[in-house]
């Protein structure tokens, strides 16, 4: 397998600019994801390392060799689409054993190499049946197949289970998870579903308007996201932004919002102007005693949970919490924020100002 180098990757077409001087590094064996929302630049990059588009400036490197103008044929990289790109007229068997055929591999060894595949993928019952007539699923798992049976330095995947329905789009997400810590591959995973990408990635790039908005685990992007983008684009419901204008001094503790402070981690960073604090819906408690107020606008149950919709003089504010709690619509409650998760935002630039709780997490 390999590691794959991006520096500072550009791609024109015409006046038009897709991608916008990407720079990241895809670890040996890694799940990675590239996330975002359509026309960001994901699939342009996917096909750049791939070779299926040639960069306008910039540099990729596969184990070490700079492949950045080398066509896809001398990359070994192994492609899966959305649309499955079967051969109809074969069955299972030969779509699988293509690339081997391609390539005047032994049948000797093909027919191993395909009976290897089909016992990884659970589809030996299935080989001898024409793809036409396989369920959405099955026909995902002999596309991988394909795949695999070239055993490639790197899988790239173009959103594999878009066309699947949602319920089985789950389960095939696990089984792909699943398939690629047991082969240790390293993917390059395409994909507009934020859930998806946190549920299966190592790392994550999140792209927008063809720039790099932030790399890091899924983890460091849910906690820390490095702009208003991120933070509104990952997590459900998204972030709540209480907007004001006021100054954040670095080495502080503690912000002004109107007439209150409120705690947040310690600020590495100045701005003064239009601010934005930021925190998750699941980091918001509804408390009779805490200073800041919001009254109840709605509330979405959910089973275990609920989510209630608050009006404030910064903005709506949405807080899960459980659903045995009692929020009375009209109701005047206080809010109160957990400080070690806040974000604070410079509203000008979108950027988040560092803290102590974030000041190692990637920046695009």
């Amino acid at each position: 397998m390999a590691e794959i180098v991006i520096r500072n990757l550009r791609k024109e077409f015409g006046a038009f600019t897709a991608v916008k001087g990407s720079s990241f590094t895809i670890k040996d064996g890694e799940f990675f994801m590239l996330l975002g929302p359509s026309g960001c630049g994901k699939t342009t990059t996917l096909r750049m390392i791939a070779g299926l588009e040639l960069p306008t400036s910039g540099q990729i490197l596969i184990d070490g060799e700079d492949v950045s103008q080398k066509p896809a044929s001398q990359r070994d990289i192994a492609m899966v689409f959305q649309m499955f790109a079967l051969y109809p007229h074969m069955n299972v068997r030969k779509n699988i054993s293509y690339p081997l055929v391609s390539q005047g591999v032994p049948k000797t060894q093909i027919a191993a190499k395909v009976a290897e595949v089909a016992r990884i993928l659970d589809i030996e019952d299935i080989l001898d049946k024409p793809v036409g007539g396989l369920a959405g699923g099955d026909r995902q798992r002999v596309a991988l197949g394909r795949a695999i049976v070239r055993n490639p330095k790197a899988f790239m995947m173009d959103e594999p289970l878009g066309a699947l329905d949602a319920e089985f789009r789950e389960h095939m997400a696990e089984e792909l998870r699943a398939l690629h810590d047991r082969m240790k591959a390293t993917t390059v995973y395409v994909t507009h579903d934020q859930l998806e990408a946190m549920q299966m990635g190592d790392k994550i790039v999140v792209m927008n308007h063809g720039v790099v908005e932030q790399f890091g685990t899924p983890q460091d992007i849910y906690d820390h996201p490095a702009t208003l983008f991120v933070a509104d684009f990952i997590g459900s419901p998204a972030m709540n932004f209480l907007r004001f204008d006021g100054t954040a001094q670095a080495g502080s503790s503690a912000i002004r919002v109107g007439d209150l402070s409120i705690d947040l981690p310690e600020l590495q960073e100045s701005a003064t102007g239009a601010l934005v604090l930021g925190v998750r819906p699941e980091h918001v408690a509804l408390a009779d005693d805490a200073p800041y107020r919001g009254r109840v606008e709605a509330s979405e149950y959910l089973g275990t949970t609920q989510i209630v919709t608050l009006s404030t003089p910064h903005g709506p504010v949405k807080a899960r919490i459980p659903s045995g709690d009692v929020a009375r619509l009209g109701e005047t409650v206080g809010l109160r924020l957990n400080a070690r998760t806040l974000s604070l935002f410079d509203a000008n630039t979108g950027r988040a100002l560092r803290t102590a709780a974030n000041a190692g997490v990637h920046h695009g």
